[in-house]
């Protein structure tokens, strides 16, 4: 039975563990999360499975390795407002303001969920904050931080 991967219960609840075990987004072992996630792609494939392993991927390698990996997903999911999330999450890591806004925007458009709405309404209203700051402020910090 060791010897075996598990199947995609198994692999869901080691991911689960790991983060749980984690005190901090920040202190979590995403190296082994990408490791899950991708034992967990061969065992049970799925655009969603995918997507959660950009955000890991993105998390070990940065958000521009991430992106890449959702071009992948653009087609199976182009109308789910996760994908259209997510993107605007790593576009926003990366800086490009402007891609995660319009991410955002499209995402709220997608979702059905009111209070997922709201809340990329609520991302892209601080992007546009941020956007408007940063041409009356000059350039933002260069720590990555947005200009306040």
């Amino acid at each position: 039975l060791a010897s075996k991967p598990g199947g995609p219960y198994q692999l869901q609840a080691a991911i689960a563990a790991i983060h749980d075990e984690a005190p901090s987004a920040r202190e979590t072992d995403w190296r082994q999360i990408v490791a899950v996630y991708e034992v967990l792609e061969r065992v049970s494939p799925g655009p969603m499975v995918t997507l959660n392993r950009a955000v890991a991927v993105a998390m070990v390698d940065g958000p521009h390795a991430g992106l890449e990996l959702l071009q992948t997903l653009d087609e199976p999911l182009r109308d789910h407002h996760r994908l259209a999330a997510v993107r605007a999450h790593l576009l926003e890591i990366a800086g490009d303001e402007i891609g995660a806004r319009a991410a955002y925007e499209r995402a709220a458009r997608l979702t059905t969920s009111i209070p997922e709405r709201r809340y990329l309404e609520t991302r892209m209203a601080a992007l546009q904050r941020s956007g408007s700051e940063d041409e009356t402020k000059g350039p933002p910090p260069t720590d990555g931080r947005a200009a306040r």
